[in-house]
């Protein structure tokens, strides 16, 4: 591996800033071993957190003196839409110019792109034992990488994120959407009470109002004042934790939650044409997979009327990669690189 074949890497959330190296002529790209993360809050600034990232592995000179200077491009994931030149996070303060970032990190070749597009392009690179299936419909990476096929991605983490993966005729063209941002639709009159209450809060609200870390704390508000108690402050992995031990109003939303989630994923199967598969990604994932695999989630994903025959045959597959934002830049990186 030569400075010639190095990518820069990063996977930009609204909390967590994580980067990494890719060889861009290995079939396994990523390097693992040079994976680091940061709290974005720590740093002004992408180049800022990108240029400690570089320092702390060794890449510490500036542009001229050889060392990062060297490295010939960079892919950067970012939580937030990409306007052309620009990008800005959505849930953090940070708004990023290819331009100026290009210039501050010395590297000519930068891409910014939507993290769900990134954890699109990871589908084609996984291993077994980076996804786990939800429901019983079987998947697995295809014989023919370059076949027709339509993925979309879905991800619950600081916000609810949303992808998905075109592949034609050889080429792969991943989705950038704000999808999590589309009104949030109930389904059962528990859930319309849930959202009377969160629009008394927030007037209009998106899926994202209850699917993330602070949206299961929305359905657990929510939840409460229907039932006319008090919950107090809560984090997310207060409600997960008191459902494990039994909590009924904890339990119930996280059931609510689970519920909800396979009912936008089935959504999104509609809207995309996503018909080969919807990979469930982001923080919480991991975190509630036996609550998901548990819950109402697989019936509320099939349960569309007409074309709930044709979502039975949809695979919904966890994707367990440590790193899938950071898998999918790698990706980039190479097909960049080969073109």
């Amino acid at each position: 591996m030569t400075a010639a074949n190095l990518a820069l890497l990063a996977d930009i959330g609204g909390t967590n800033a994580r980067f990494a190296l890719a060889d861009t002529t290995s079939p396994t790209p990523l390097q693992l071993d040079t994976v680091r993360g940061f709290p974005v809050a720590d740093f002004p600034s992408l180049a800022d957190a990108a240029l400690h990232y570089l320092a702390q592995i060794g890449h510490d000179g500036r542009p001229g003196e050889g060392t990062h200077a060297s490295l010939p491009r960079a892919v950067f994931a970012v939580a937030g839409r990409v306007d052309g030149d620009d990008a800005r996070i959505t849930n953090h303060p940070w708004v990023i110019s290819r331009t100026r970032t290009r210039q501050r990190l010395g590297i000519d070749d930068v891409v910014l792109t939507n993290d769900f597009a990134a954890q699109a392009m990871a589908i084609p690179l996984l291993q077994p034992g980076d996804y786990a299936l939800v429901g019983g419909v079987q998947w697995s990476v295809p014989k023919d990488p370059d076949g027709p096929c339509t993925y979309a991605v879905i991800g619950p983490g600081t916000g609810l994120g949303v992808g998905g993966l075109m592949i034609r005729d050889g080429r792969h063209h991943p989705l950038e959407t704000e999808g999590g941002h589309v009104s949030f639709p109930p389904g059962t009159p528990e859930e319309t009470m849930i959202l009377e209450r969160l629009s008394a809060q927030f007037g209009r609200v998106s899926n994202e109002r209850l699917i993330c870390g602070p949206g299961l704390v929305n359905i657990h508000r929510a939840l409460s004042e229907i039932a006319g108690v008090d919950p107090g402050p809560m984090q997310p992995a207060d409600i997960t934790a008191r459902a494990a031990a039994g909590d009924a109003l904890c339990g119930r939303a996280v059931d609510v939650f689970c519920a909800v989630f396979g009912a936008i994923a089935g959504d999104l199967v509609l809207t995309l044409g996503a018909w080969d598969g919807v990979f469930l990604t982001g923080g919480l994932v991991p975190k509630m997979l036996d609550s998901i695999r548990h819950s109402g989630f697989r019936q509320r994903f099939e349960h569309k009327g007409r074309f709930s025959p044709n979502m039975g045959r949809v695979p919904t597959i966890a994707m367990l990669h440590p790193h899938a934002g950071l898998l999918g830049a790698a990706a980039i990186a190479a097909r960049r690189a080969a073109a």
